[in-house]
């Protein structure tokens, strides 16, 4: 079987991407197939011509055939059992199927569309109509092909999305591990008193920060800091941070300041205040924090910190009463030459005081409902009798709970300060 060339006149056959370019005519009457064949040639088109489904069935599975114009009724394969098979092929692209047919009782043509043709041309063929259904045909696989393409090609977009985000999901996790890597020791023993730490993330990586180190011999600071946003711009900020309240670099940390050979500490307000100035004079970023600093006498008890946005710390006393301290104040970063004030607690042996950021007392059950202060009191209540990581990984826990076991929203971060005894004063020290 030879395919028969177009004519070179072609008014009416598309030529765009997604034309139809081969046409398969089946018939068992030769005449009727001169008669088609002919009226698509002069529309331009590339026409086949097959006597019987099987021979048109095997041309199909040989050559990529864009649309059929089948007659019903053919010895052996009829036109359904044909049109069936050729469902059945294997295409890259959909080919458009018409039945010959003399047939217009509705049952016949339910029949015709449930073996998967796409249109009926009645028989004897009108060369118009047969122009038309055959113009229909080629806007659907048009359309078609078109859209085969563009799921290509997001398809591809998609891949290479997946390979991004595959590429930077490993370097999340590496930063979340360099973040992680801040907070060295989540628990370190002042021998009067014991300091524990908690730093959970909501993503990969966070803006919450904690922290602590020593001030001379008899004094300790304890900071929670929550950078403004998620992600890596956040994340980078606590890692900048994390350097200015460094043990290991006393001269680059914000809290103390250089007297003699030795230093002196800054009130926690004035702690505020410099980290201010440094946010909006220095960084010159955008992003803003809260921040909570505390400075601990670890002779005397006496508790001195400054509270910037942060939600209030809590004072869980030995005889298990819970008191909350602080004044709200400015967020650190926003207002120029924003004012500070130190608020002092004196700190009892068997007491402890909870630094916590908004990530636990805005934590939200199902319903919506905060955890707040309350709630706060109630989970350290119920844990009042556990003490430093144990406490913590309760509270965690309770947290877990309280949300019904979904994802934390935000970045969950706190110091717990616990006072054994209070130490014997050594006399003087460098800071």
């Amino acid at each position: 079987m030879q395919p028969l060339q177009s004519e070179n006149r072609a008014p009416h056959a598309s030529q765009g991407a997604g034309a139809i370019r081969q046409v398969l005519v089946v018939d068992d009457s030769r005449a009727q197939r001169r008669l088609v064949s002919a009226a698509l040639l002069r529309l331009g088109y590339q026409v086949a011509e097959a006597g019987s489904g099987a021979e048109a069935l095997e041309f199909c599975r040989a050559h990529p055939v864009d649309l059929v114009v089948s007659d019903w009724m053919m010895p052996g394969m009829d036109g359904l059992s044909f049109c069936r098979a050729f469902r059945a092929l294997k295409r890259d692209s959909y080919g458009y199927f018409i039945l010959l047919t003399s047939k217009s009782d509705k049952h016949d043509v339910a029949l015709g569309l449930d073996a998967g043709a796409d249109d009926f041309l009645a028989k004897p063929v009108n060369p118009d109509e047969l122009r038309a259904r055959v113009a229909a045909g080629e806007r659907i696989v048009r359309m078609e092909r078109e859209l085969t393409e563009k799921n290509r090609v997001i398809g591809s977009a998609l891949s290479e999305i997946r390979s991004l985000y595959d590429s930077l999901d490993r370097e999340l996790i590496e930063a979340r591990k360099l973040q992680q890597s801040l907070v060295r020791e989540r628990h370190r023993d002042f021998g009067a008193a014991e300091v524990s730490l908690l730093l959970r993330p909501s993503g990969h990586v966070g803006g919450d920060l904690v922290g602590c180190f020593p001030i001379g011999a008899q004094r300790i600071g304890l900071y929670a800091i929550d950078v403004s946003g998620h992600g890596v711009t956040s994340a980078l900020m606590t890692a900048r941070l994390a350097g200015l309240f460094s043990a290991a670099t006393p001269d680059q940390n914000i809290a103390l300041r250089a007297e003699g050979p030795g230093h002196s500490a800054r009130s926690p307000a004035e702690v505020a205040a410099a980290l201010n100035r440094l946010l909006l004079d220095e960084m010159k970023t955008d992003q803003y924090l809260t921040l909570l600093y505390a400075e601990v006498d670890l002779t005397t008890g006496r508790t001195a910190l400054v509270q910037a946005g942060h939600p209030h710390p809590a004072v869980q006393h030995a005889d298990g009463r819970i008191e909350f301290l602080g004044n709200g104040g400015l967020p650190v970063g926003l207002i120029p030459n924003a004012r500070y004030q130190d608020v002092t607690v004196l700190l009892r042996p068997g007491d402890r005081l909870i630094l916590m950021s908004d990530g636990i007392t805005e934590c939200e059950d199902p319903a919506g409902a905060q955890l707040a202060e309350a709630g706060v009191a109630r989970i350290l209540t119920a844990n009042r009798q556990l003490c430093g990581p144990t406490l913590l990984e309760a509270m965690m826990w309770d947290l877990n709970s309280f949300s019904g076991g979904s994802d934390f929203r935000d970045d969950v971060s706190g110091v717990l300060l616990e006072l054994k005894h209070l130490s014997e004063d050594p006399g003087p020290s460098e800071a």
